[in-house]
């Protein structure tokens, strides 16, 4: 179950792997905020798409920090709760905001998730030095198309999800943040070695994809 399954860290510090690669190279940090998604629940820590990112940065920028919180089975308001248990006071180069299928999943409320994932832009932007063109949101994958999701209602999913998403759609334009729409790459990537093992978290391979897509925006909020 998306809610249940992990005892994941809320907190995960990853080192660039290469880091002293080019020490020419802009010096930049990177902070992912999210669920399962986030942290690549059931891949390795190096095919998550934040990792699979900076590997592909590496020849331009120096990522000297890659922070993550995230938890398979979060919230909106659960990744709230979490930051502010943290109590971060850093800054960063460029913060990625990933959330949304879990409170889906539980049923909750299109005008919560707004008023929670408005909160979480905000919170977002300020770790991106008051920012907001330093923020990514990624859109919710559509989990209907996984294996998990065999004899349910994968028409009805597909539609909330598109609710959820537009919702945090309008919401980034409202901020200027950049939406970027992963969604349909989900949808059009159904082949089982784009799932792990689980049946319903995504392998290495789709994490990739992602990062691909990721790449350019990643590159004009490091410049």
């Amino acid at each position: 179950m998306l809610s249940c399954n992990s005892t994941e860290s809320k907190i995960t510090i990853s080192p660039n792997p290469a880091s002293n690669m080019n020490e020419n190279n802009p010096k930049r940090t990177f902070l992912a905020l999210g669920d399962s998604y986030t942290i690549g629940q059931s891949v390795d820590e190096k095919d998550r798409w934040g990792r699979q990112l900076i590997d592909l940065l590496k020849d331009e920028f120096n990522i000297t920090k890659h922070e993550i919180i995230a938890r398979t089975g979060w919230t909106t308001a659960e990744l709230i709760d979490a930051i502010e248990a943290r109590k971060l006071t850093e800054h960063y180069d460029m913060v990625s905001l990933l959330i949304g299928v879990n409170n889906q999943y539980r049923g909750q409320s299109l005008d919560t998730y707004r008023v929670e994932f408005r909160q979480l832009l905000s919170i977002s932007t300020k770790f991106a030095k008051n920012d907001a063109k330093k923020v990514v949101v990624l859109s919710i994958p559509d989990w209907g198309k996984s294996p998990f999701a065999e004899g349910q209602n994968k028409e009805k999913i597909a539609s909330e999800i598109n609710a959820f998403n537009l919702v945090a759609k309008e919401e980034c334009k409202k901020m200027n943040i950049t939406f970027m729409d992963i969604t349909e790459i989900t949808r059009k990537n159904t082949d089982s070695s784009m799932f792990a093992s689980d049946g319903l978290h995504y392998s290495g391979k789709m994490h990739q994809l992602w990062a691909n897509e990721a790449l350019q925006t990643a590159k004009g909020i490091l410049k």
